[in-house]
């Protein structure tokens, strides 16, 4: 029941994701979520969200923001990292992720999602068919809502490491 909230990863942050080991898998977009998955709430892009945007244009690798967020907000930030947007995504639909890949010309087998939100970055993205990263939220300071998803998700991502953990322990159990 709670597998459909599972990200696939789950990771500290989304400057550690490892970008170029999936642009060698075929992987050629990344959909990003913004407030507390590249910068606190609210905060302008900073020069380690640029870098990180440049890497991607470097490697030849498409880019676009998905958030719930208002255009001024995620349009201020696109501008300074140079990517795509949507703005009022509507997330968890699958409407956004399909525009975003539209947008950048990926498919689902070669778009990543990476986000900090359970029932909207993830589920949204696991709803649409992409690869999901779950990342630990940049900052604590956060919206009421999203403070009272916080609880419920961290029953999820119990779960989550409970399975992870036996998936572990079944293959090591297999090794041997």
């Amino acid at each position: 029941m709670l597998e459909a909230f599972y990200p696939k990863y789950y990771v500290s942050s989304a400057y550690v994701v490892p970008y170029e080991t999936l642009y060698r898998r075929g992987i050629r977009g990344v959909i990003f979520d913004v407030d507390n998955t590249l910068v606190p709430h609210d905060a302008p892009a900073d020069d380690r969200a640029r870098k990180l945007f440049e890497t991607f244009h470097d490697m030849g690798m498409e880019t676009c923001l998905l958030s719930n967020n208002k255009e001024p907000r995620v349009a201020a930030f696109a501008g300074e990292v140079g990517t795509k947007y949507i703005y009022k995504g509507g997330k968890p639909s699958v409407k956004g992720y399909r525009r975003a890949m539209k947008l950048m010309g990926t498919r689902r087998e070669t778009t990543v999602f990476v986000g900090d939100q359970i029932f909207t970055d993830v589920y949204g993205a696991n709803r649409a068919g992409i690869l999901s990263y779950l990342v630990k939220p940049i900052h604590p300071r956060e919206e009421i809502q999203i403070m009272v998803k916080r609880y419920f998700e961290a029953v999820v991502l119990y779960f989550y490491k409970r399975k992870i953990k036996k998936t572990k322990q079944n293959k090591k159990g297999m090794r041997s």
